[in-house]
């Protein structure tokens, strides 16, 4: 069946009210009936769990932190995108709109990105109201600052904390629901399974972390708001429990997974130190306002910056985007990092990173204005390396940081799966094939806090849904599948950890689909991933038992979700002829190293079917049509 995004036509201005007032509604008094399953608790999530508990909802929340307000959303440093134009610099809600689409290298929906460009405005005040503590200026206006593909300041951001105090406010809201009895929370409980009753989602099956138990948990609809899958890189900037398993289970169960191979790469990060890291650390882009980038002219200077010259010193980024200098879009900064280090002029002990410089800044505006901005931000540089950046240049490299691929939503965010909704970074829906900086938070929280609450009255008060216990088939057959994978692993009594193999995927992808692909590589790929899948379940080792707290039984799970995903994503990165946003296929590329997208062949959405494992997946493309943003030439010179 064709894909059925269910945008809607007419004044882009006016396509959410108007859709928003063509949805139905569900009586106050019969809210209380119904329940809503919702698994997450950052930014997406949490707002998502609160809000539809305040319109009077029964709600499950779940999430495999010890608090809800552990989620990966705390980590977020530089800000929040809105449309206020405070700065009165030239900003709308159209111009956010245009960069979102263009930043995203043209592949994304019209509908969905104007959308989320006009709730941009509520957003803020929505946050402000919670007492989200925002920088402010001196009159005591909210503060912006500005951030990669932009050339206005519409980014509101508290220091360098913006995620934990944006979610501090959504964890507020879900706290009052769950003491209200409105919310009822489930900690340290990890989905493992999604419950599908004659093709609607119905509910999930979890695990307990602590105890080990496996339960079914029943519902009126389901609502994932469980984060992307950068991990599977095994070094990335995710918090080490990030995971994929919750979209990939509802994957394996019949929603489809759209543009898997478009990942990002963040440009600002703590460059690898060594081969014992389980982690990247990030280093908000943020700092690209008033640090600049800069590499050694000469191959193989080996002077410590501070004797280096200027001119002797490639601005690299300012000299090839005089327009927008350090702040090009993420995909475009990371790509000119890797080419200089490839040429040899990239500096550090092992050649992979590039400087980001504050002196000049400091200089400008004196050491208190860049202590006030990025204070934190500069302690936790100095903590992780030992090295002071007001004294000397950060060193930075490239690294995975976000997923723009995701469960194929509508303009509802609702899956093909009735019932199944998807919101945040789980979904593929805003972004294109690049992200811009700060709008991460802005899409999670326009989702629960606006979208979401609005778009599932019409599915809760169109459907019938027939009342369902425990004891059903559907119930029955999801917990054995759970038990059985379970016991897979428990049994396979082998030689190597989980680690192991998981860094051994992630080396692979990231050298085969990371930053560059190449079709060579990433059939080389293809060819490795099945192999080490097998290995794997053959040959790993799971200490201790099903009954009891189990870490190592709990990773891998994710990492046998991780080999399947990861094939899925060479596949898709395969299947795309050209380059595009943070896929960057080396074939497709213009004269002076730009990407080269096929607008022709391939301007449409790669929604892919699970047909076991083993199987060719199938795919279902979703056309993407562009009436007022027209696709060109993505310039930012």
């Amino acid at each position: 069946m064709p894909l059925d995004s269910k945008s809607p036509g007419g004044p882009i201005e006016t396509r959410w009210d108007r859709h928003r007032f063509s949805l139905k509604l569900v009586n106050p008094a019969n809210k209380r009936k119904h329940t809503i399953i919702v698994v997450g608790t950052g930014l997406a999530g949490g707002s998502a769990a609160a809000t539809l508990a305040e319109l009077g909802y029964q709600v499950k929340c779940f999430c495999f932190q010890d608090s809800p307000r552990r989620a990966h959303s705390i980590a977020a440093q530089g800000g929040i995108n809105a449309a206020k134009n405070y700065h009165n610099d030239g900003d709308s809600v159209y111009r956010l709109f245009y960069d979102t689409v263009k930043g995203g290298d043209f592949r994304s929906r019209e509908s969905n990105v104007y959308r989320l460009a006009q709730i941009s405005l509520n957003i803020i005040d929505q946050c402000v109201a919670q007492g989200v503590p925002f920088a402010r200026e001196y009159s005591g206006y909210l503060d912006n600052r500005s951030f990669g593909g932009a050339q206005v300041s519409r980014t509101f951001y508290a220091r360098g904390q913006t995620g934990q105090q944006l979610l501090l406010g959504a964890y507020q809201a879900l706290e009052r629901q769950i003491g209200a009895g409105a919310v009822e929370m489930y900690p340290r409980t990890e989905m493992l399974d999604l419950i599908v009753v004659d093709g609607r989602a119905r509910g999930i099956v979890t695990r307990n972390l602590l105890t080990g138990k496996v339960e079914s948990h029943l519902a009126d609809a389901v609502v994932l708001g469980t984060g992307g899958y950068g991990n599977v890189y095994y070094l990335s900037t995710n918090a080490k429990g990030s995971n994929a398993t919750a979209i990939w289970r509802a994957h394996k169960r019949g929603a489809l997974f759209a543009n898997p191979c478009f990942t990002q790469i963040h440009p600002t990060c703590i460059p690898v130190s060594g081969d014992y890291q389980s982690k990247l650390t990030l280093m908000s882009e943020s700092l690209r306002n008033d640090g600049r980038v800069w590499v050694p002219k000469k191959k193989g200077d080996a002077r410590k910056p501070g004797e280096i010259p200027k001119e002797d010193r490639d601005y690299y980024l300012e000299r090839r985007y005089p327009s927008f200098g350090n702040l090009v879009p993420r995909d475009v900064a990371s790509r000119n990092a890797k080419m200089v280090c490839d040429e040899g002029r990239g500096v550090g002990e092992t050649g992979l990173a590039v400087y980001l410089d504050f002196h000049d800044a400091i200089q400008r505006l004196g050491k208190p204005v860049i202590v006030e901005r990025y204070g934190n931000l500069f302690d936790m540089y100095e903590r992780i390396t030992g090295e002071d950046p007001y004294q000397a240049p950060m060193r930075i490299f490239p690294a995975i940081h976000y997923t723009m691929g995701g469960l194929w939503v509508d303009y509802n965010l609702m899956s093909n799966l009735p019932g199944l909704y998807v919101i945040g970074e789980a979904n593929f829906s805003d972004h294109g094939a690049n992200r811009l900086g700060a709008s991460a938070l802005m899409q999670g929280l326009a989702d629960g806090y606006f979208v979401l609450p609005n778009t599932i009255n019409d599915y809760i008060a169109s459907t019938k849904v027939e009342k369902m216990d425990a004891g059903h088939p559907a119930v029955k057959e999801a917990e054995q599948q759970v038990n059985c994978v379970t016991r897979r692993l428990l049994e396979a009594k082998g030689t190597r950890t989980v680690d192991s193999y998981h860094r051994e995927l992630g080396k692979l992808m990231w050298e085969y689909c990371g930053m560059s692909r190449t079709a060579t590589g990433l059939k080389h790929a293809l060819e490795e991933i099945p192999a080490m899948r097998e290995q794997f379940w053959r040959d790993v080792k799971v200490l201790g038992t099903g009954e009891e707290l189990n870490q190592s039984l709990e990773k891998a799970g994710r990492v046998a979700d991780f080999f399947e995903l990861a094939e899925l994503m060479c596949l898709d990165a395969l299947e795309r002829n050209e380059s595009c946003g943070g896929h960057f296929r080396e074939e497709y590329q213009t004269p002076d190293g730009e990407a080269a997208r096929n607008d022709d062949r391939f301007s449409y959405v790669a929604a892919w079917e699970f047909r076991g494992v083993g199987n060719p997946p199938g795919l279902q493309q979703e056309p993407l049509a562009f009436e007022y943003v027209h696709p060109a030439q993505r310039s930012y010179k």
